[in-house]
């Protein structure tokens, strides 16, 4: 490692924020700065953050100089960037979550050519207690002002690089200037502009934790838990071994619980128990099954594992076994497993986690704080759910961080910059709030800047509104120009928020370009009716697509949504084509846009693989282009929605469907051939048989699940029944067992009732008598 260094380095006495730096002194002279901050980094067992401004090429000649003075090794570097100046392991910033799991003395993030928001939150954390994390970076001052390579990530179609503004830098670079354990070096000076030492006290030794004299565990897992709090939440894992039960794990990073839950699962598979483990990605679950191995291992069990399958396979003598699935199918619960640990369950949807508490025993690790996923709304949307069902719920939060001390000036610093610890006022400031009490603010990125406490309520509201907010989301929010932040304040505290993208407008090249197939950044509604329904001119009108919105918990229900995407449209309706929305459809959701004037134009044929729903767009026309968009795409929706339903949406949730079809604009009259007709009106009487040409009763249905005649002519169960016999065409069997009818001949019998009824809503005097004729 090269140790070389152009010119002696500098101190600037009285700049340093947290303390006097001492000019001259052999603590802050030449790459001294390195080995005192690795010095008082290991004394506290906590890491610091050195700032290597200046120079791409002195920057990085002086990072290698850095942890030569330091003396930490190659084979302890990570360098996240575009290039590996250091022997050593390298990844470019894409790549950050390779370190996921994974503990380094130093990683070096080189910030020349992009600053990734996310490799920030994934790489800051792998670095161990008395390790350093090394940022390299342009000039501080001008930095924010420099366009980069994830600035062109942010220049959506019809803006350009030029029109993303440098807010999320700036305040990044704030950040670093104002907190302790972060050391600032000028590298093309040498000067010192802050040390970024602060004396803290020796780290005192951690006693290891007792182990529990009435476990269920083997002695040795507990022999491996480093802290009083991992020790707890191996224990609370012990309650998996019976059926109905469920642990919640929740913990800032860090903290062990991933480790508890391999140790855990080591030992379920020791007693011969099927561990199925999922998560966002097998990458970040890979702790468990590292621990469970060695556990395994330790205890001289016979272990297989099978390296042929991706990802990994542990299997122990006997029927026990640690094995994953993504959550798209491990939500199916495929092959029977006995307990489902489901790893950074924060960053799924509720809907998904839903469907694991049909597992014999089950348990959920979160990160409270982290680009993993939402802890806050794990805990605000899924706890209730969780609590409803018949498990018998043990909860565990392990505060004790085992990387580093717990007063690590670097978390506090990842915290602050990322946002990661943003939260909405607390329930009691803004528990009064209803319409009439509200105000409707425009908020810009300045706004944003210029109020901490705003910002961290808009944010802490926003990681509510979707199932994983990361890092570069705070970014997007301050500097992507087609972005827009709306919201109703509460007595200055924010209690709903919506976070809109411009999209359309673009040009015939760039309508070209997505008709065809190509990438186009952003314009998300424009791209799916353009490349997905054939409509090139898709682009033209332009929108405001509402990409999130959310009401603080505390005050639901009360028309605050509704409120604040009325005062949206008053706002927009005369500048903009449409207001437009996409997300995972469920009944309520779908409910709750079509009461606010948003129709049905497209629902996907396939899954989120995350999320496990089908996507919906729904679209709100405010000018004659916008009304000529969505009439068509309304159209195009009910001409192939009967024929989608019974192939790649035949698993669509009925009530969804329900929801969608209602949610249409423009009613479609029933357009029957006399024959057809005549092959309706026999079902009741059993003259003749719906198998014989189901399009006629699809288009009946259609006609009365998107604008009935008469709403209250069927029942729900009735409707549904419609929905999965009539549009999905599941076979009778299906059908009578999920509607609990008695027999397959009363599901027939009522399937024919409803089709009289339809008939005598929908048809002319003449099918009224040839309907009456067979009954």
């Amino acid at each position: 490692m090269p140790a070389t260094v152009s010119g002696p380095i500098k101190s600037v006495p009285g700049e340093h924020r947290d303390r006097q730096v001492h000019t001259g002194s052999s603590a802050t002279t030449g790459m001294d700065i390195a080995r005192s901050l690795r010095a008082e980094a290991r004394r506290a067992n906590e890491r610091r953050l050195l700032v290597l401004a200046g120079d791409p090429d002195r920057t990085r000649e002086r990072a290698a100089a850095a942890l030569d003075a330091a003396g930490i090794s190659s084979a302890e570097t990570t360098v996240v960037g575009p290039e590996s100046f250091l022997d050593c392991e390298h990844h470019e910033q894409s790549r950050a979550e390779e370190l996921l799991g994974r503990t380094r003395t130093a990683v070096i993030i080189d910030a020349h050519e992009e600053l990734r928001p996310d490799a920030v939150g994934r790489t800051v954390g792998a670095v161990d207690g008395g390790g350093l994390y090394v940022l390299l970076a342009p000039p501080l001052e001008t930095w924010p002002e420099e366009s980069d390579g994830f600035d062109a990530s942010l220049a959506v179609p019809p803006f350009g690089v030029e029109d993303v503004s440098g807010h999320f830098r700036r305040r990044f670079v704030e950040t670093l200037q104002a907190h302790r354990g972060v050391a600032i070096v000028d590298a093309d000076t040498g000067t010192i502009e802050q040390d970024g030492l602060t004396d803290p006290p020796p780290s005192r030794p951690v006693p290891r934790p007792t182990l529990p004299t009435d476990a269920w565990f083997c002695s040795e897992t507990y022999a491996q838990c480093l802290t009083d709090d991992q020790r707890d939440a191996v224990q609370a894992f012990e309650s998996l071994r019976d059926d109905g039960e469920a642990v919640v794990v929740e913990a800032d990073r860090g903290r062990g619980k991933s480790s508890a839950a391999g140790l855990a699962a080591g030992n379920l598979a020791a007693a011969d128990r099927d561990v199925l483990v999922t998560g966002p990605q097998y990458r970040s679950a890979a702790e468990v099954f590292a621990r469970a191995g060695h556990l395994l291992e330790t205890l001289g069990v016979a272990l297989t594992r099978d390296r042929s399958s991706d990802p990994q396979r542990l299997s122990v003598a006997g029927a026990g076994c640690v094995r994953y699935a993504p959550p798209d199918e491990a939500a199916s619960l495929p092959d029977g497993p006995d307990v489902v640990i489901v790893d950074e369950a924060a960053a799924l949807p509720v809907r998904r986690l839903e469907q694991f508490l049909d597992a014999p025993a089950v348990a959920f690790t979160t990160t409270v704080h982290g680009y993993e996923g939402a802890g806050r709304g794990f805990s605000v949307r899924f706890r209730d759910r969780l609590a409803e069902s018949d498990l018998a719920v043990t909860d565990v939060s392990m505060t004790t961080p085992i990387r580093y001390g717990d007063a690590d000036p670097v978390e506090v610093w990842a915290f602050r910059a990322l946002l990661l610890d943003a939260r909405p006022p607390v329930d009691q400031l803004i528990a009064d709030a209803t319409p009439e009490t509200v105000e409707y603010r425009r908020l810009s990125a300045a706004d944003l800047l210029a109020d901490e406490h705003l910002l961290r309520e808009v944010f802490g509201l926003l990681v509510l509104a979707h199932y994983r907010t990361e890092p570069s989301d705070l970014a997007r929010l301050l500097d992507a120009p087609n972005l827009t932040v709306r919201a109703l304040t509460h007595e200055g505290h924010v209690v709903a928020v919506a976070l809109l993208a411009q999209e359309g407008g673009l040009s015939a090249d760039t309508r070209a370009t997505m008709y065809e197939g190509g990438r186009v950044r952003g314009n998300m509604l424009p791209d799916v009716l353009s490349t997905q329904l054939r409509d090139e001119a898709a682009g033209i009108p332009v929108g405001q697509r509402v990409l999130r919105i959310a009401t603080h918990a505390a005050v639901r229900s009360r028309g605050l949504g509704s409120e604040l995407l009325s005062e949206i449209r008053a706002e927009f309706a005369d500048h903009v084509d449409w207001l437009g929305v996409s997300y995972g459809a469920t009944p309520e959701l779908v409910r709750f846009w079509a009461d606010n004037g948003y129709n049905t134009v497209h629902l996907a044929t396939s899954r989120n693989a995350t999320s496990g729903e089908y996507s919906v767009v729904m679209l709100d026309p405010c000018s004659d282009d916008g009304a000529a968009l969505a009439a068509r795409h309304g159209e195009w929706f009910q001409n192939r929605i009967a024929a989608v339903l019974s192939d790649p949406l035949d698993d669509c949730d009925p009530d969804v469907v329900r929801a969608v079809l209602r949610a249409t604009d423009g009613e479609r009259p029933v357009s029957l051939s006399e024959w057809e007709w005549r092959l309706v009106a026999g079902v009741p009487g059993g003259a003749s048989v719906l198998d014989t040409n189901p399009k006629p009763f699809r288009q009946l249905t259609r006609r009365h699940l998107s604008h009935p005649a008469d709403a209250t002519a069927l029942s729900p169960r009735e409707k549904r029944l419609l929905v999965r016999k009539v549009l999905q065409a599941h076979p009778w069997s299906t059908v009578t067992e999920e509607l609990a009818f008695v027999s397959e001949r009363e599901c027939m019998r009522t399937l024919g009732g409803i089709v009289e009824r339809l008939t005598r809503l929908y048809g002319d005097p003449w099918v009224q008598e040839e309907l009456d004729r067979h009954l």
